[in-house]
Order: structure tokens, then sequence, then C-alpha cells
């Protein structure tokens, strides 16, 4: 089997709930190594808009992880936001007329699309939300964003099996 040639851009749920609730780092320490290892091999990255986001949060172990010199500097996709992409993903994938507050709840998720649409056939949202195509303005879901727009979209899940994780992956 070939292996998965796709840049996964991560949105912030996969981090966040993957080390809160799936695989915390003091519990499985191996996912979060392989993850600075697809990191530095260029498999998956993070916006800078969605990692400030995290950042933004309550200090943890996740925050403090995602400080370390090495996990930024290999983790940040190294590329600058193309303000007519994210208006076009806010406009065409939420609403056009969308107020302060909706696009406050929005938040940065027109960002992590816009960089998905820069190459469609390579790159793929990673997003732990679950579609609910019957969501409007605000609140469609980046999974339902992502296909009216067409951009992959996968889960956390799906992304570990394309680049085949395992326990014990490095030894």
């Amino acid at each position: 089997m070939a292996l998965d040639r796709k840049l996964y851009l991560l949105d912030a749920n996969t981090l966040i709930t993957s080390h809160g609730v799936y695989y915390p780092q003091t519990m499985v320490p191996e996912l979060w190594s392989w993850l600075l290892h697809q990191s530095q091999n260029g498999r998956i990255k993070m916006p800078i808009e969605i990692y400030e986001e995290i950042l933004a949060g309550k200090e943890d172990i996740l925050t403090g992880w995602l400080k370390k010199p090495e996990v930024k500097e290999n983790l940040v996709l190294q590329e600058g936001v193309n303000p007519s992409a994210v208006a076009h993903v806010t406009y065409n994938g939420y609403a056009l007329d969308l107020n302060e507050n909706e696009l406050a709840y929005i938040g940065r998720d027109p960002f992590l699309i816009s960089y998905a649409l820069s190459s469609p056939v390579d790159r793929c949202v990673v997003s732990l939300e679950t579609s609910k195509p019957s969501a409007q303005r605000q609140n469609r879901k980046v999974p339902d964003v992502c296909k009216s727009l067409g951009a992959q979209c996968c889960d956390v899940f799906s992304m570990m099996r394309a680049l085949d994780f395992k326990t014990g992956w490095d030894k």
C-alpha cells in the first residue's frame, strides 16, 4: 500500500480533544512524538492562526508542548494568509452578510479551509467537528464547508490510519 502524500492541516479541536480525551500526552507520548515527526517530514502542519487560537486558551500540557521551539518550528505552516481566499471561504462557505458576533463564532476556521483550498488535491483539513448539513450561517461545520467549497476533510482517526500511526512507531 502506497503511503498517503497529502499535507494534513490540523484544526484546533484535533489537538485539544486528542490531548484532553483520547490520547493525553502523559498516557500516549508516542502519538505526540509521532505528530512532531510527521510535521518535521512535512506531512502534518497547522496554520499560524489555528496555532495562536490554541495558545490563547488555558495554559496546560498541550500549550506547553506547542510552545517548544522544535514543535512550533516544525508544526506551524510556513505560509502567509491569502485574505481574498479567507473572504471566499467566509462568504461562500458561511454567508455573505455575517455580523460581528457570527464572525467571532466561526473563529479562525475560514483561515484553515483557505489554506487547504490553495492546493485542494494535495491538502486535507483534519477536524473533529461532525457534519451537520442542515446547519446555516455561523453554525455550519468545517466538514460541510469543506465539502461545499471542494476542500478535502477528514477526522484525526482517518489521518492516523492514512499516515500509519502505531504505538512503538519509532522502534
